[in-house]
């Protein structure tokens, strides 16, 4: 699928900017019948897998059920013409849902508006091509709030498994009223929770353990690979099904002993605009204050949209070896929820888990979503009367199996060898999420900045003693730097008895700042009080031009730090001879009170 993706057709086409925006039309001129089989039989797995986690994904948002279904056939569209990866599948993620319980208060109204401010504000990002903002949030904050959202997740649907009640959604005071209304547990919503989740783990097993059925194997094993295949691909379907199928016939000897998920409307929702304030019993919400009440999450969500599809896209990317563009990826994703919005979805974002169902079953192009968004409209238009009779505890089982691959409990070991100084960003996101999503992430991405400022403030500095020191910073010079590496000199050089001049060699020093020279230009006139000299040696062509631009007093340099350390050595004082290369303060940078 490498050519379906980046390729460009051999017939003349539209031109590289209308590629480029419309990525469909790079594949669409070639697309033949082969590809529409494995796309429609990928399209109509992922739309198996959808559906149950829809619902799900619902319950975790604080919305009715079929708000899962709005929010999972737009996207799908959406992303088969502006998409850039032929295997990403957008719609409601466990990570996004959780999110809009957070910022929609459990509202419709909220949610289905905070659709549609993401999707402008993702829109604008991706016009003014900002998608490179992805780059200061770093590894370990991801891994922090993906495994802080897979507890709090999982842990959500605990009281779903266990058939209790009005349990609070904060994640301290539900883990207390849990434990202590533990013995409430009603016994069938419990066994029916633990045998779906151990169906789904068993299926999940089996699927990983599968091996490929070769076309040399007999008919009745490449059957069989297919039949356990299909069942693992679409377990929470069959699982789903099959928990509904239990409590129906429970129903129908009149007795219930299964919270069910109760009636859903039926039908394909209105398309209509987004209501911009809302009814409360005290009077209208108006659209200024459900922004204010929104507040960070209106920047939180757009940007962990973003940032979970891109991630997913990349991983699948590589392993297909096409490129994904962020800030198309943002043009896509800003128009399935301004879109989505218009039929009352939530903001949505990219699956890893049906993502890696629609490659696995052979994906060609992005058209396999066509089939999935037809298939959930198809389910809301005819199934939604068959939802009534699915257990919560099954949903709850669905939910728990697709999020709990989500903790990655290596990452703390893996850092603890790597870096360990990345375990403070990591540790601090995972700890406030539990408080506040908005907090643990803003806090992480904050510490995960201060330790890169502290690392360009205090860049490593190799000090050579001889009878010239040798002072080698290890990067580039930016201005929190500079006390750095003026104490570094004073301490080493002029402090000694007697003083001992300087070379400073720039080899690994691609750029400086304004601040960066004036403080040279000081340090200069320091080493010539003690009567010593400060040479430069190796300096990179644009830093050379940007100091001889400066006309510091007394400056010298030489290609090598052999010659440097042989002329200013060799005078009495450390004065040296007179330097190849040195400066004037004609065309001077820098205020004349800086070269005096």
């Amino acid at each position: 699928m490498a050519a379906a993706a980046g390729a460009r057709p051999s017939c003349p086409g539209p031109g590289p900017w209308l590629r480029a925006r419309l990525p469909a039309l790079r594949w669409l001129p070639r697309y033949s019948l082969g590809w529409l089989q494995l796309d429609a039989m990928a399209g109509l797995s992922v739309g198996l897998a959808v559906v149950p986690q829809a619902l799900a994904y619902a319950e975790v948002a604080g919305l009715p059920p079929q708000y899962g279904l709005y929010s999972s056939f737009m996207g799908c569209f959406v992303y088969c013409f502006l998409g850039t990866a032929k295997d990403v599948t957008l719609g409601p993620t466990a990570i996004m849902s959780l999110l809009v319980s957070s910022y929609a208060f459990h509202e419709p109204v909220y949610a289905v508006l905070l659709a549609f401010l993401s999707g402008c504000v993702q829109l604008a990002m991706g016009l003014l091509r900002l998608g490179f903002l992805l780059d200061f949030i770093s590894c370990p904050v991801i891994k922090g709030f993906t495994s802080a959202a897979s507890i709090t997740i999982s842990f959500n649907q605990v009281k779903n498994i266990l058939g209790l009640r009005r349990i609070p959604r904060q994640f301290f005071p539900q883990v207390y009223e849990t434990l202590r209304r533990v013995g409430e547990t009603r016994a069938g919503d419990a066994v029916l929770g633990l045998a779906c989740l151990a169906a789904l783990a068993g299926l999940r097993a089996m699927k990983s353990r599968l091996p490929r059925a070769a076309r040399a194997e007999p008919l009745a094993a490449r059957v069989s690979y297919l039949i356990v295949w299909t069942s693992a691909t679409a377990r929470n379907a069959l699982v789903v099904l099959f928990a509904g199928l239990v409590a129906y016939s429970f129903q129908v000897m009149g007795s219930q002993p299964f919270t069910l998920t109760g009636s859903i409307p039926r039908g394909l929702p209105a398309f209509r605009l987004p209501c911009f304030s809302m009814a409360a019993p005290n009077g209208t919400v108006p659209f200024g204050t459900m922004v204010e009440d929104m507040g960070v999450g209106l920047a939180v969500v757009p940007l962990m949209g973003l940032l979970e599809t891109v991630a997913i896209a990349k991983a699948f990317a590589s392993q297909n070896d096409y490129r994904i563009d962020p800030n198309q990826e943002l043009l896509a994703m800003g128009c399935a929820n301004v879109l989505g919005s218009f039929v009352s979805a939530y903001p949505v974002t990219g699956s890893f888990g049906r993502t890696a169902v629609n490659a696995q079953s052979g994906v060609c192009t992005p058209a396999g979503g066509l089939v999935t968004g037809a298939v959930v409209l198809l389910s809301l238009a005819y199934l939604t009367s068959l939802f009534y009779y699915i257990p919560k505890a099954a949903l709850a089982a669905v939910i728990i199996s697709a999020v709990v691959p989500m903790f990655d409990a290596g990452i703390f070991r893996t850092l603890w060898r790597v870096k360990r100084l990345d375990l403070v960003p990591l540790c601090v996101t995972f700890l406030l999420c539990f408080w506040e999503i908005q907090y643990g992430i803003v806090a992480g991405v904050l510490v995960s900045g201060i330790l890169l400022l502290y690392s360009i403030a205090r860049p490593p500095i190799k000090v050579s003693e001889g009878d010239v020191l040798l002072v080698q910073p290890g990067s580039s010079l930016h201005f929190p730097a500079v006390e750095c590496l003026r104490d570094a000199v004073c301490s080493r050089a002029l402090a000694a008895s007697p003083p001992r001049s300087v070379v400073l060699d720039c080899r690994h020093v691609s750029s400086v700042d304004y601040t960066v020279v004036a403080g040279l230009a000081e340090l200069l006139r320091e080493v010539r009080k003690h009567g010593v000299s400060l040479a430069f040696c190796s300096l990179q062509d644009p830093v050379r031009q940007v100091l001889l631009s400066a006309g510091l007093e007394g400056f010298q340099h030489f290609p090598s730090r052999e010659e440097a350390e042989r002329c200013i050595g060799a005078a009495p004082g450390g004065g040296g001879a007179a330097p190849p290369f040195t400066s004037s303060r004609e065309g001077s940078l820098l205020p004349t009170g800086l070269i005096q």
